[in-house]
């Protein structure tokens, strides 16, 4: 019996050891699965945080290859990414769709008017409702969608210069070549 009691924690111990070796075994800790890969953004109607009696619905985020950027004034990464997506929507003109998540908009609108803004559509996700459709861990998670409002690629974590030159931009450049040449074939 005594022999017993004292193997329980050996085993215990041994499972845990194994389980957080496969865990450090993951390459890159922002890449995270998404099973919304290659679908479109999930149907919605929020609020626009600018002109709250507006909606913004999915069909919205359809016609142009756009960033979706999911950020919070409550989210201390989301500052420090925030220069960058204004860099790149200053160079590039890309368009930037922004996803205010669990915030409140008071507190959103006075901390774009700080800090500027580089989105061209706002959503108020106050509930978290489009988060939790879209897979969200939490914020900053960047999201690349096509111009017929498909998923193409998900970023958690800071959108870094780094981040845009190496995975983002080219992936961008890509998918806004393909438009191109399939509107020049219509």
């Amino acid at each position: 019996m005594a022999k017993q009691s004292v193997l329980i924690p050996v085993v215990v111990f041994a499972g845990i050891v194994v389980l957080l070796w496969f865990g450090f075994q993951l390459s890159d800790p922002h890449l995270l699965p998404s099973e919304k890969i290659d679908e479109p953004i999930p149907e919605f109607e929020l609020p626009n945080l600018l002109y709250p009696r507006e909606s913004v619905r999915s069909g919205d985020l359809v016609g142009e290859v756009a960033l979706l950027n999911v950020w919070a004034t409550w989210c201390p990464s989301c500052i420090a990414e925030h220069g960058e997506l204004t860099r790149i929507f200053e160079t590039t003109g890309l368009r930037i769709i922004g996803i205010n998540y669990n915030d409140d908009p008071d507190a959103a609108r006075a901390w774009l008017k700080r800090w500027g803004d580089p989105y061209a559509l706002h959503v108020v996700d106050q509930a978290g409702t489009l988060a939790i459709d879209l897979g969200v861990y939490g914020a900053p998670e960047t999201f690349v969608i096509d111009a017929a409002g498909v998923i193409r690629y998900r970023h958690v974590g800071v959108v870094t210069q780094k981040v845009y030159e190496e995975t983002l931009g080219p992936m961008i450049q890509e998918l806004q070549r393909s438009e191109e040449h399939t509107s020049e074939l219509q």
